[in-house]
């Protein structure tokens, strides 16, 4: 059980979004898919693709694409026919996770700040959650492009804390890849990691999460 000290209560939680509050890995696949058979290139399985994701939406075109054809001039060929893809048909299969409404529910009502992290380029970040998680209250949310980085780089953490009006220290940070651990921790956040997602325990727990969790409702006997 993760032990928080008494003087450093928990005020919000700052959640990644792909593979934590949604399951959008069949969306993303399909549209790589279709924009890589578009161009003549070969395909790969949902399973390639949980690897794949995590690291925004150009580096999955780069490494969907064979060694030998991820020149610059292709990869922003087929990133470019990729977001306007996927930005058409960003929630065809994609869903929340069982138990995410209710955890949001129950946050909301304890009186919790949420913000959400992405490393997904903004405008789609921006999509998806005001098309699927517009009921909760969630006081920033931010996505990568112009001046905020993509993690594990801590630049967006530190400007949803100015946003929320609460210090590091008293935000706990769930995700589900190593990216977000090492986010967390740059940032001074509490890194919990979720096994539901995309990546495996041993990677959440080789990049330094305090806890992991296997269904949403444990996050509450953290608080």
């Amino acid at each position: 059980m993760l032990l928080l000290p008494s003087d450093k209560p928990i005020q919000a939680v700052l959640f990644d979004l792909d593979g934590t509050l949604i399951d959008s890995l069949h969306d993303i696949a399909d549209a790589m898919n279709r924009v890589l058979e578009a161009r003549g290139f070969p395909l790969h399985t949902y399973d390639n693709y949980r690897t794949f994701i995590g690291k925004g939406l150009r580096n999955l075109t780069e490494r969907s694409l064979p060694e030998n054809c991820r020149d610059e001039d292709t990869v922003n060929i087929l990133h470019h026919d990729l977001m306007v893809d996927y930005g058409i048909h960003f929630v065809r299969k994609t869903r929340l996770y069982q138990g995410i409404p209710e955890l949001l529910d129950a946050l909301t009502e304890k009186g919790l700040k949420l913000a959400i992290l992405s490393n997904k380029a903004d405008e789609i970040t921006q999509k998806i959650v005001g098309d699927m998680l517009d009921r909760w209250p969630f006081g920033c949310i931010l996505g990568t492009g112009g001046k905020i980085p993509r993690k594990p780089d801590p630049t967006g953490a530190f400007l949803c804390c100015k946003k929320l009006q609460v210090k590091p220290e008293h935000i706990l940070y769930l995700g589900d890849s190593g990216l977000d651990m090492q986010t967390a921790i740059t940032a001074g956040m509490i890194p919990v990691g979720v096994t539901w997602g995309f990546r495996t325990r041993e990677e959440l727990t080789e990049n330094g999460a305090r806890q992991l969790i296997d269904r949403p409702e444990e996050l509450l006997t953290l608080l």
